[in-house]
């Protein structure tokens, strides 16, 4: 199952004038970023809550005003659970390139797709595997098969080393198995330069996912607010520190 099921014991209630997010990790550490300074400014109180849906899952479905999706196969999923939201109102708001995250000094020396097909190269790539909602999901094999050869699936497979289910597990395998590389969005390298760097993949090789917000139908009006700053220009340059662009 790769959602959480809804607890009918929770009733949602937004309105207390915090403004609440929600969904996986990534993006939040760039939505935090965007939230201290529009709080600064505004004094609206901003909650940033990322990281596995089921660490936050009960909680959302009691106060969240907007959540975020890190993919769209990703809000779809979340919508099977937080039924005070609506697909209609999903905006995509920022999208990001799949790249890959090398150690740090690449001492492997990789310097694109070609590179990770070779005979002892260790990664890492993030799979759902029916059970985690994740924007890594597939991944992987949209980026090997790219150029619709099954040799290179074949011999990119044969060079994983561990599936996590879920980017953040992801980060963690790649730390602890000593990987070569993982196949990622860029923000994971940015946020994390002491074990990580971005190898950037070419042009017909990348594949690009969005990060998406949906307000719920009573979230509190500051909420909208917050989401307007979030897609200015002041806030498209906070957010573009992190690799997310337009």
């Amino acid at each position: 199952m790769a959602h959480e099921i809804p607890d009918p014991s929770i009733v949602h209630n937004a309105r207390d004038g915090v403004v609440r997010l929600y969904g996986a990790g990534g993006p939040d550490t760039a939505f935090k970023k965007v939230a201290e300074v529009f709080t600064r400014e505004t004094g609206i109180k901003v909650e940033v809550v990322g990281g596995p849906e089921p660490t936050w899952s009960k909680k959302a479905q009691a106060d969240a005003d907007i959540l975020w999706g890190t993919a769209e196969e990703d809000i779809t999923a979340l919508l099977e659970t937080y039924k005070d939201f609506a697909w209609n109102d999903v905006t995509p708001i920022y999208v990001r390139p799949a790249i890959i995250a090398v150690k740090k000094g690449n001492p492997k020396h990789i310097r694109g797709f070609d590179d990770l097909l070779n005979d002892g190269v260790k990664i890492v790539v993030t799979e759902g595997a029916g059970v985690a909602n994740t924007s890594g999901t597939g991944t992987w094999e949209d980026v090997a098969g790219r150029e619709g050869r099954l040799a290179d699936i074949a011999r990119f497979r044969k060079n994983i080393v561990g599936f996590g289910k879920g980017s953040g597990p992801s980060y963690k395998m790649f730390v602890e198995k000593g990987a070569d590389a993982w196949i990622t969005w860029p923000d994971w390298p940015i946020t994390h330069p002491d074990a990580a760097e971005i190898v950037k993949l070419s042009k017909n090789r990348t594949i690009w996912r969005d990060v998406n917000v949906v307000l719920a139908h009573d979230a509190d009006p500051q909420a909208k607010q917050f989401l307007d700053f979030l897609t200015s220009e002041r806030g498209a340059a906070i957010m573009k520190t992190e690799g997310w662009v337009r």
